[in-house]
């Protein structure tokens, strides 16, 4: 496990040792207005092979289908419906920026009953409203699901997650959301990481290509870009100039630590004080062997269990105590601990005891 760590350790300093290069500036940053919107429905997937929801625990499926095929002209008044080819889903998408009506956009399509698999399943045309209640987009086609799940008389095997999936394309933009981005005087900038020193450059990086001051930097998250200063057109040829400028963002030195995987990421400008590290391993074994013990022939004695118990105490070799001293780099902090013999999990360990010590010159991040 330690090999495969130290590869990916290796490339992440070869990455670090190249000089910083710049980042196109459509890469830091959001333009103020220029968002997309979130939008949800409630439909049917029909066309399930025997997969779908069981209506007795999900009334609202047959409540839904009910009224689906009334709109049909179908009188189901009464009708006890127990088809097993029908789910109820939540139907998600996201409604980009500038969409127009007549675009088609991506959907997500998810069970919300009992239903075992949306495999081979088709949505019904389902509305798609916006947080205003208002209609934005339509939804129907077939669903491609992420899994597969299989099933006999005494086990069932279930692969990735068949009862959500989307529909590529699957939902046509019937609304286009009100949003004048002509007429805007000014742009704001929204870095996507906010940085005093990032909000700096990318300030410069835009004066410098107009000639003039024409960015303000407001604070760590927003530059202002007058645009009456830049003597464009509009607002849309000012951002298609300034979007592919190159700035070279400024991150804060911090420490990632997924404990549930046991994955470390660790940026170029980490340092660690002078600590000393030691590493080692005690496990403690105890077993339980009970011994029954019979009487003599022709006694009268009872049988009795007599407990017996075995413990000890193993350590592991010890790797020692190594000394780091301050302001060591990441290379040379990773160096040591692999030095060390650690897997990752105890790299974890030690990385929050040298951050408790006050040792860890950077924001510490645990999952």
């Amino acid at each position: 496990m330690i090999r495969p760590l130290l590869a990916v350790l290796a490339l992440l300093l070869l990455a670090a040792a190249a000089p910083a290069a710049g980042i196109r500036l459509k890469d830091l940053v959001e333009v103020d207005g220029v968002r997309g919107n979130d939008l949800l429905g409630y439909g049917l997937v029909v066309g399930l092979n025997g997969t779908g929801d069981g209506l007795r625990n999900a009334p609202f499926t047959e409540e839904l289908m009910a009224a689906l095929l009334e709109r049909l002209g179908v009188n189901v008044t009464g009708e006890a419906i127990r088809a097993r080819n029908v789910a109820a889903v939540m139907v998600t998408a996201t409604l980009p920026p500038f969409a127009r009506a007549g675009g088609r956009i991506d959907v997500t399509v998810s069970a919300i009953g009992d239903a075992k698999s949306l495999l081979g399943g088709t949505l019904v045309l389902t509305p798609l409203n916006g947080a205003d209640g208002a209609i934005y987009a339509v939804a129907q086609g077939a669903v491609i699901a992420g899994g597969v799940a299989a099933e006999g008389e005494a086990a069932s095997v279930v692969e990735g997650v068949p009862t959500a999936g989307s529909i590529p394309m699957g939902a046509r933009v019937e609304r286009e959301v009100p949003f004048d981005f002509a007429a805007m005087a000014t742009l704001r900038l929204a870095l996507r990481s906010p940085d005093f020193t990032t909000a700096g450059r990318i300030e410069r990086a835009i004066n410098a290509e107009f000639g003039g001051a024409v960015a303000a930097m407001a604070d760590a998250g927003t530059v202002v870009l007058d645009l009456g200063a830049t003597g464009m057109r509009s607002p849309a040829h000012a951002v298609a100039r300034i979007e592919s400028l190159l700035v070279a963002p400024a991150t804060r030195a911090r420490v990632v630590v997924d404990q549930r995987s046991g994955t470390i990421v660790m940026g170029d400008d980490v340092r660690i004080g002078r600590v000393a590290v030691a590493q080692g391993n005690l496990t403690l074994r105890i077993e339980e062997a009970p011994a029954v013990v019979q009487p003599n022939p022709f006694s009268h004695g009872d049988t009795v269990v007599v407990p017996r118990t075995r413990a000890g105490i193993e350590e592991e070799p010890g790797t020692g105590l190594a000394e780091i001293a301050p302001g060591t780099s990441l290379a040379e902090v990773v160096a040591g601990l692999n030095a060390l013999g650690v897997d990752p999990r105890d790299m974890i360990e030690i990385l929050k005891t040298i951050n408790a010590a006050g040792a860890l010159h950077a924001e510490l991040i645990v999952r």
